[in-house]
């Protein structure tokens, strides 16, 4: 932002346009960086181009590599670093809930045997559930269906 007022856009308008207020801007630039704050950025920039040469590198691999590159770090703060940021090795063993993961078995009997037409009232109901994370934790979702009267 300093750039862009050396060249003459108001710091306002660079906070409105980025949707930022300006108060924590002028605080986040009042703010002294630390010895600690600089170094996690050089460790962080160094998993991140080990990470983008070889995406399929797992986090031990990665803090190999910034080792290389003149970063020291114990394979945990490279962990926490990639973790922190969604770097995971492109081939790992452990699997991703929503990544390519398989259909389980039924958890009930077929008890309609495929066929999903009603002959009355209240005698067939279709139900699904489904569970999805969010940041407050997981939200169920039941979908419940009365073919006949649809």
């Amino acid at each position: 932002m300093s750039e862009l007022a050396a060249d003459g856009v108001p710091v306002a308008v660079t906070c409105r346009v980025l949707k930022i207020a300006r108060q924590p801007y002028y605080r986040w630039r009042a703010r002294r960086v630390t010895d600690a704050d600089l170094a996690a950025a050089y460790r962080a920039d160094a998993l991140f181009d080990a990470h983008r040469d070889d995406p399929e590198f797992g986090y031990r691999f990665l803090a190999d590599e910034a080792r290389a590159a003149g970063q020291p770090m114990v394979e945990r703060t490279a962990w926490r670093i990639c973790s922190g940021m969604g770097w995971w090795s492109a081939f790992s063993k452990k699997k991703r809930r929503g990544k390519g993961g398989k259909v389980g078995p039924p958890v009930h009997d077929d008890l309609v045997r495929r066929d999903f037409t009603a002959n009355g009232p209240n005698r067939l109901w279709l139900a699904d559930i489904t569970e999805h994370r969010t940041g407050e934790g997981k939200l169920y979702l039941c979908a419940i269906k009365e073919p006949f009267s649809s």
